[in-house]
């Protein structure tokens, strides 16, 4: 017996399975989000969400989901495990992108059509501000120790810097043409600014504010006006940068010491938005046009998985527990 007490909490042991993150994915045209397993890839459901569903963010705790249902003009707020809807915060007209302060409150939602940005208390649902930038804003980044919000603006072509006490803008960097997506290292050393029609990502010191270098993309057999930089994400450990080339059907490898690109992964139609795993195994990215998540191995910088997920697949977040 006294054998058998030892073997059966080892063997128990041995059974528990990974734990395993879900990943949410909003489909800009089923109206839906779709919820995958991290560790099968394999669909858990879909759940509607309201119209035009886009920019997608969860709490550091995982406790609540964020939905930019643009075409209500609202941010629908759901229960991650159950997906059942607890309550709307006010977002200005047509959310598009958001960011949530590190420490998970306010949100700060981009307003394309009314060229502002929407500061909204998640936990009393009360607009803070309302922050005039540039024309049609739309990506949006936080600084790791929450004291700068960064909004791009696609018509003013600029990266706007944003004091997240005073709600007011101290720079504006220029950057290419329609700036889509704003990313910090996780030191905050280092900013990139992605460019759709300029083709190219700035690289922005934080602390002068200054452009220090811009990278540019390359794919053979790919015409250069396909390359559109989109989405940007960094590992925790700043040496790897990945940036999603829309229709190019690419996503750059970039090493993030030297900002030199490495390799390009082929994915999914029109790659658009990307999420690690907390452990940054796998990088999920969506495919708006061939309906698909694509799932590349961090660490082997190779695709290794092509999941169906719902119409036109646009931001993805992956709950940190």
């Amino acid at each position: 017996m006294k054998h058998l007490l030892i073997l059966v909490p080892a063997l128990a042991l041995l059974a528990e399975p990974a734990l395993a993150n879900r990943v949410f994915v909003t489909n800009e045209k089923g109206n839906d989000v779709t919820v995958l397993d991290s560790e099968t890839l394999e669909v858990i459901g879909t759940y509607p969400v309201g119209n035009r569903p886009r920019g997608i963010t969860i709490a550091p705790d995982g406790s609540e989901l964020y939905v930019c249902a643009s075409d209500d003009n609202l941010v629908r707020v759901f229960d991650p495990q159950t997906m059942e809807e607890m309550h709307t915060l006010p977002s200005g007209p047509d959310p598009e992108l958001f960011v949530l302060h590190p420490s998970g409150n306010p949100l700060y939602v981009a307003n394309e059509d009314d060229n502002l940005v929407t500061v909204v208390d998640v936990k009393t649902h009360q607009v803070l501000a309302e922050i005039p930038v540039g024309v049609e804003p739309e990506g949006m980044g936080v600084s790791p120790d929450g004291g700068i919000v960064i909004n791009t603006s696609e018509t003013t072509n600029m990266a706007h810097f944003i004091d997240t006490e005073t709600f007011q803008i101290v720079a504006n960097v220029l950057v290419d043409s329609r700036p889509r997506f704003a990313e910090y290292n996780h030191d905050g050393t280092k900013l990139y600014v992605s460019a759709e029609i300029g083709g190219t990502v700035s690289v922005i010191d934080p602390a002068t504010q200054q452009i220090t270098g811009k990278i540019t993309f390359e794919v053979p057999g790919v015409l250069p006006e396909a390359i559109q930089p989109v989405g940007v994400r960094v590992t925790n450990d700043g040496k790897k940068v990945f940036v999603a080339l829309g229709p190019s059907n690419r996503v750059a490898v970039i090493d993030g010491e030297t900002d030199e690109v490495k390799d390009y992964l082929l994915v999914g139609q029109r790659v658009w938005q990307m999420a690690f795993t907390p452990d940054e195994k796998y990088l999920f990215t969506t495919n708006g046009n061939s309906n698909d998540v694509s799932v590349i191995d961090v660490a082997a910088e190779e695709v290794v998985k092509s999941v169906p997920v719902g119409q036109q697949p646009w931001g993805v977040v992956v709950a940190p527990n």
